[in-house]
């Protein structure tokens, strides 16, 4: 089974975009093993979700359903989060 990475991210937010490089990087190196899913925080249909994680800032990475990242991890840093997983 896939390990699920979803991205929190707003569109007025300058750092998400290098959380969406990131985990379009590992998505490249990992491929089928790991499922990326970027959600628009600000998307009335994603607040529920935010709000189950608890989620304060963007950008934010959960990772099978755990905050991993609050910030934009380096394509490097979320790779080996990632790979210590599998």
């Amino acid at each position: 089974m896939a390990i699920k990475v979803e991205i929190f991210k707003t569109d007025s937010c300058p750092h998400c975009p290098a959380a969406v490089a990131a985990a379009e990087s590992a998505k490249d190196k990992l491929g089928d093993q790991i499922d990326v899913e970027v959600v628009n925080a600000n998307d009335p249909a994603n607040i529920d979700r935010a709000r189950e994680y608890q989620i304060m800032a963007v950008p934010t990475v959960v990772i099978d359903g755990n905050v991993e990242f609050i910030g934009a991890p380096s394509d490097s840093e979320l790779i080996s989060k990632l790979e210590s997983l599998l």
